[in-house]
């Protein structure tokens, strides 16, 4: 099963976050050898960077590891394939542009039976992967409550809360959504290590900057007295205290804090 990590802050961030602690989970001392790919927001677009090779040697993550890419908000995806060919097509994350933003979504499960829409839609898929399928059924709901302009967080939670209350019923289905303005953050079930598929799928971390001096958690620099971050990750990538999201819980965070969060 795939990991993921993701965070937010509210001001623009150096992206070295336990990246390299990340990175080897990707056919080091983990299992995911099929890809990576990691979005960097600027403003209400994303640089997306994205290779259907192992992270942990990759001669492009090596050249992240070592430029560094301010953002405050990233999102990141190491992929084991369940679905799909491994291909540049079927990696992780995946993006759309609706009405002058660019949407970034990562997905972490197994979504079996997943169908497509009978419904012709502006948004289908190019590879062959249940995660790019949710992706886009997501993104035909989200076109249609942004036609009139930007709509509300509450009306944003609920498009995404209707997708994710059936997704859960398929499989396993922990999300990482961005929409240029927000991070959405879904946790369910994951394969655990015991084998079993189980809660948590998802933890989540919130640090601040106290002081005059930047903070550093692992390679995630505060920059800012007072700055905020949220970081989410399929498991903890420190010794820090991580909490895990509860089975079927939605996070909403904004400039490094949770804004919104729900049980579905």
């Amino acid at each position: 099963m795939c990991e993921l990590f993701a965070f937010n802050s509210d001001v623009p961030a150096r992206a070295t976050f336990a990246l390299e602690e990340f990175r080897q989970h990707g056919c080091a001392t983990g299992p995911h050898c099929d890809g990576w790919g990691l979005a960097f927001y600027d403003g209400h677009n994303a640089r997306i960077f994205r290779e259907a090779r192992p992270a942990a040697f990759s001669e492009w993550m090596d050249f992240l590891l070592h430029h560094e890419h301010f953002s405050a908000t990233v999102i990141s995806h190491i992929r084991h394939a369940t679905q799909g060919g491994i291909n540049l097509t079927n990696t992780q994350p995946f993006s759309r542009e609706c009405q002058g933003r660019r949407h970034v979504f990562a997905h972490n499960g197994n979504l079996k039976g997943l169908q497509p829409s009978p419904d012709q839609h502006q948004y289908n898929p190019i590879g062959d992967t249940d995660s790019e399928l949710a992706f886009c059924l997501l993104m035909n709901q989200v076109a249609e409550s942004w036609c009139d302009g930007d709509p509300s967080l509450a009306t944003r939670f609920d498009v995404l809360s209707q997708q994710l209350s059936h997704w859960s019923t398929l499989g396993p289905a922990n999300i990482i959504y961005g929409d240029g303005e927000y991070l959405f953050a879904f946790g369910n079930r994951r394969t655990q290590s015991n084998g079993k598929i189980e809660p948590p799928g998802l933890f989540y971390l919130m640090r601040a900057a106290h002081d005059d001096h930047p903070v550093e958690l692992d390679g995630v620099y505060l920059e800012c007295p007072g700055q905020s971050m949220t970081l989410f990750a399929s498991v903890p990538l420190s010794d820090e205290n991580w909490t895990a999201v509860s089975e079927n819980e939605l996070l909403v965070c904004r400039d490094g804090e949770v804004v919104m969060r729900r049980q579905l």
